[in-house]
């Protein structure tokens, strides 16, 4: 195994260290499906989440008017009842106490009829996304953990999904700016976040190669299906997993990778499958966080050039 590099930055809060950026494992899946018909198999998917991580690894919500409230019964209330609200729902839950970005589970589920949307050229895609720490990948072993990953894809009827190695962080704050930017260039396998503004443009594009990638129509329909993709990737390690016929996971290996430009790692399999990939993968536009328009390119197109 190639330990993931541990990348921790904290900002001083009344003389205490406050963590504001960890390295992560993300399980992201993005559906253009519509919220109302989705909603109960992102609950299930939650409650799958919930038993394999432990009942209380969630204990906070964003109560969407600018704090966080303890996850107690009334909370979960909460929870189902944006769950059930009939075109959009916004949900956020984290940890408490000593490391608050270590678990989280955020869902964005959207209409995609949405006319303010149409309106400005976006689109809607409904998305759900899973953290972990690197610690429990890290004591469970990569097995357990693609374990769980296939029983929460079993109930998303996804267009597209991506596990890997990826930063998590209290948005773009001064002590995080710096840090994300030189990991980021460094280690090519660690994912930068995002949902929110993929969730108005990714639409069925690919973001790009990750330890484990997911794919569905229409993308795996273009590849030949699971049989088309498999003869295109001849790397030793990486293997395609048909899922059903329309759905497929890509495995780049049996652990994810950060690779190493200093070190000369340049993830040779990760670069095959982005070179496979290409004419789909998303590309972004606009401002993303902190990040100038030159180094959200050069991100994007690290496996490329």
């Amino acid at each position: 195994m190639k330990r993931a590099p541990k990348i921790r930055a904290h900002q001083d809060v009344e003389g205490e260290p406050f963590l504001v950026l960890r390295d992560s494992v993300s399980i992201s899946f993005y559906l253009q499906c519509e919220h109302s018909l989705i909603s109960h198999r992102v609950r299930h998917a939650l409650e799958v989440y919930l038993r394999a991580v432990g009942m209380d690894a969630l204990d906070e919500f964003d109560t969407q008017k600018g704090e966080w409230d303890v996850l107690d019964e009334k909370g979960w209330g909460q929870v189902d009842e944006w769950l059930s609200r009939p075109h959009s729902a916004r949900i956020h839950l984290r940890g408490r106490g000593g490391d608050e970005l270590a678990f989280g589970f955020n869902y964005l589920g959207k209409s995609l009829e949405d006319p303010l949307a149409r309106s400005w050229g976006l689109v809607p895609t409904s998305a759900v996304e899973f953290w972990l720490p690197t610690e429990f990948l890290e004591a469970q072993g990569p097995e357990r953990v693609r374990a769980l990953v296939l029983e929460l894809a079993e109930g998303l009827p996804f267009n597209s999904g991506e596990v890997g190695l990826a930063f998590r962080m209290r948005g773009w704050l001064q002590s995080n700016i710096q840090p994300v930017r030189a990991a980021a260039l460094r280690h090519p396998g660690i994912g930068l976040s995002g949902m929110d503004e993929l969730t108005d443009q990714l639409g069925a594009l690919i973001r790009g190669p990750v330890w484990l990638t997911f794919l569905g129509s229409p993308v795996l329909d273009k590849l030949g299906g699971s049989a088309g993709l498999r003869d295109r990737l001849t790397f030793p390690g990486t293997t395609v997993r048909e899922l059903d016929g329309s759905r497929a996971m890509v495995s780049l290996g049996e652990w994810p990778e950060a690779g190493d430009l200093e070190a000369g790692d340049r993830l040779p399999h990760y670069r095959e499958l982005a070179r496979v990939l290409e004419p789909w993968l998303y590309r972004h536009e606009g401002p993303w966080g902190s990040l100038t328009p030159e180094e959200i390119r050069r991100w994007e197109r690290r496996f490329l050039d």
